[in-house]
């Protein structure tokens, strides 16, 4: 159970390499450069926001309107850096086919570099987060919690790339059902409601979104500053399964890897 960790502990300094040339190599050519860092999510919460608070008029009232934009934001920055890394993710395998046999640097690695490389957005987004909350004098000691979600969805992401990319060798209009799957998830994760907003009947139906108990998490404790140990569980056990299950799923296969592609 412990080798997935293992192996990227040993290859954790060709990995951080690889990870940067994968950020210098996203940024090529773009007028704007890092800047998108920054624009991207504030240009989506913009759109959220004008769609929630001004065409749906939604009102909480617990929160004022400028506190629900904040809460919008605390799902919203790791739901795009997860959508991301999945869209980019898929393809790590048939993308990178000249590193099946490489001994230097095995292909199981390619979908942690895009993973890691996808987390700058979250990374920032959470920056300028925590600088709000620190200004409204919103932080607390539940802050401290945010290190372990954080990597609980590295864990629970990379995990999930692992079997995605696998898959995708075998059945590559995988690729085109993906960006249908990203568009659904946007629309029922807790980005923009809360579970009081769900009728009782139909909650049930949030549980089997694995986006739902990290999304929460992240909101309740950059809100509320609260942990919810219950979610936090649910999420760890989500998250162990999918990196310990999923190396395995791909090193099991990546033999075959070549006569697919």
């Amino acid at each position: 159970m412990l080798k997935p960790f293992i192996e990227i502990y040993k290859n954790r300094k060709i990995i951080y390499s690889t990870t940067l040339h994968d950020l210098k190599s996203k940024n090529a050519g773009s007028m704007l450069g890092y800047i998108w860092l920054f624009l991207y999510p504030i240009l989506f919460l913009g759109m959220y926001a004008f769609v929630y608070l001004m065409v749906f008029k939604i009102r909480l009232h617990v929160m004022s309107p400028y506190e629900y934009v904040l809460l919008i934001f605390c799902g919203l920055i790791p739901f795009l850096s997860f959508a991301e890394a999945l869209s980019r993710g898929v393809g790590a395998v048939t993308s990178n086919s000249n590193l099946i046999k490489n001994t230097l640097f095995p292909i199981e690695f390619v979908p942690v570099n895009i993973v890691l490389s996808s987390q700058v957005l979250l990374i920032v987004g959470f920056t300028i987060l925590t600088l709000i909350m620190t200004y409204l004098g919103k932080i607390g000691l539940n802050y401290v919690y945010l290190f372990p979600v954080f990597i609980l969805q590295l864990m629970f992401t990379i995990g999930l790339i692992w079997i995605l990319s696998a898959i995708n060798v075998f059945f590559k209009d995988l690729g085109q059902i993906i960006g249908i799957v990203v568009l659904m998830l946007m629309m029922i994760s807790p980005i923009a409601y809360t579970e009081d907003m769900i009728p009782e009947a139909m909650r049930v139906f949030l549980y089997f979104n694995p986006l739902y108990y990290m999304i929460i998490l992240y909101q309740k404790i950059f809100m509320f500053n609260q942990i919810d140990y219950r979610l936090l569980s649910i999420f760890s056990v989500l998250s162990l399964f999918h990196f310990i299950g999923g190396y395995y799923f791909f090193t099991k296969l990546k033999g075959v890897f070549n006569d697919y592609i």
